[in-house]
């Protein structure tokens, strides 16, 4: 791994892969929907979606037409703690990918006509994301666990928001929040060291310092959500807090989700859709962040099945607070995990996203071998710690459906222990 900083100060991580002939550049920056407040939520994925609109040297159709003219992707993406913006090129094409990304980050022109179109684009894909069920109930299930922390804010924004913004609005965000000690940029691929030189002369002019943001740790308030809406069946997720980045308890709550409902043998997918047929989807996953976390599980059924689905997930859940986990299960989750990690590296765009958010958001990066040890080091012990923490307190919940009746009796703190 290369790891170094241009003369601005701007840190750069990179991986070089002689035997590929690709290449996966990516510019980070620490900022996302939990940098947002009420009045502006939405704003970062605003300007993700403006920085594609043209510069003064290129138009957004000269971006579109010089990348399809080279075979190459460029693409972006907005998180919660994070914006991300990337290219994939053959590795002789790494320089136009440089130039134009670069140009984007920098000269984007924010047109007034531009951004008017684009924000009518976002409002779709706000009315799209609320005619989705099983997409509208995850923000919900955020809402549910941290009420108004910004953890809890749609990464779309509102459309009140969305019709207030303004170009100078945009670029004082970005001033504020795009600055050098929030920005790494990422590489992976057949790449050599002269790679520095080409980010130097691109990168290395910059000189925003921009703000320090101030992030407030949320509190977990465990409510229950419901959203009347038309559909054939109820959506519902269930949470629980989870472990942050930093947190030594991640890995055994990698594992531990990956058990309960992580794939096609877990135990939520075996009981509801394999044995009793009682769902087409049912899956869990673990969010972490800087300084939190939130294990979520998602089923969606038919309302008469509702009931039966909500007792054998807690049915499961129970046992597995009960027993922990058998020698046999920890064993083959630890080979699960491990290969679907190592899967998970087989191409440069997977090796520069784990680089780049490494480096962003923790600072630090963990060789192969030391995350495959991390991993083996998972006990029994460790297992038994976790699921005395994560079951301590009520579920969180949410439903998006025609009724709330299937849920008005659900024991929501049946799994917490009386002190």
């Amino acid at each position: 791994m290369i790891k170094k900083t241009l003369s601005n100060g701007l840190r750069i991580v990179a991986e070089q892969i002689p035997t590929y002939r690709s290449v996966s550049f990516g510019i980070w920056i620490k900022t996302g929907s939990r940098n947002e407040g009420a009045a502006n939520s939405g704003i970062s994925h605003f300007i993700e979606h403006m920085l594609f609109k043209g510069t003064q040297r290129y138009s957004a159709k000269d971006i579109a037409e010089i990348f399809d003219g080279i075979g190459g992707n460029v693409n972006a993406f907005t998180a919660k703690e994070y914006t991300c913006y990337y290219a994939k090129v053959l590795d002789t094409h790494l320089p136009i990918a440089v130039d134009v990304l670069s140009d984007m980050f920098f000269n984007s022109k924010f047109d007034q006509a531009e951004l008017d179109k684009e924000r009518n684009v976002i409002l779709e894909e706000i009315s799209m994301y609320d005619d989705t069920p099983d997409d509208l109930v995850h923000d919900m299930i955020s809402k549910a666990a941290y009420n108004d922390h910004a953890l809890a804010y749609s990464i779309l924004g509102t459309e009140q928001n969305l019709r207030a913004m303004q170009p100078e609005t945009l670029r004082q965000y970005m001033k504020d929040y795009y600055s050098i000690p929030n920005i790494v940029i990422g590489m992976a691929g057949n790449i050599d060291e002269s790679v520095t030189d080409l980010l130097e002369r691109h990168f290395g002019s910059y000189r925003n310092v921009g703000i320090e943001a101030n992030l407030i740790a949320p509190q977990y308030s465990g409510q229950s959500l419901f959203h009347s809406k038309k559909t054939e069946q109820n959506h519902i997720c269930l949470a629980l807090p989870g472990f942050s980045l930093h947190d030594p308890m991640l890995y055994p709550m990698i594992l531990l989700n990956n058990l309960i409902g992580g794939g096609m043998s877990s135990y939520l997918f075996q009981e509801i859709r394999e044995k009793r047929g009682l769902a087409y989807s049912v899956y869990s996953y673990h969010s972490a962040h800087i300084d939190s976390g939130l294990f979520t599980i998602y089923m969606g059924t038919a309302p008469k099945q509702t009931d039966e689905v909500l007792k054998v997930t807690m049915d499961v859940l129970a046992g597995v607070a009960a027993n922990g986990l058998t020698e046999e299960e920890l064993r083959k989750g630890k080979e699960q995990l491990k290969g679907s990690f190592i899967l998970s590296l087989e191409s440069t765009s997977s090796r520069m996203n784990r680089l780049g958010k490494n480096e962003l958001m923790l600072g630090k990066h963990h060789t192969l071998d030391e995350i495959l040890a991390m991993i083996d080091g998972v006990s029994q012990e460790d297992i038994r710690t976790l699921v005395n923490q994560l079951f301590a307190q009520p579920f969180a919940l949410a439903m998006v459906g025609k009724s709330d009746k299937a849920i008005q009796s659900f024991r929501r703190d049946s799994l917490v222990i009386p002190s």
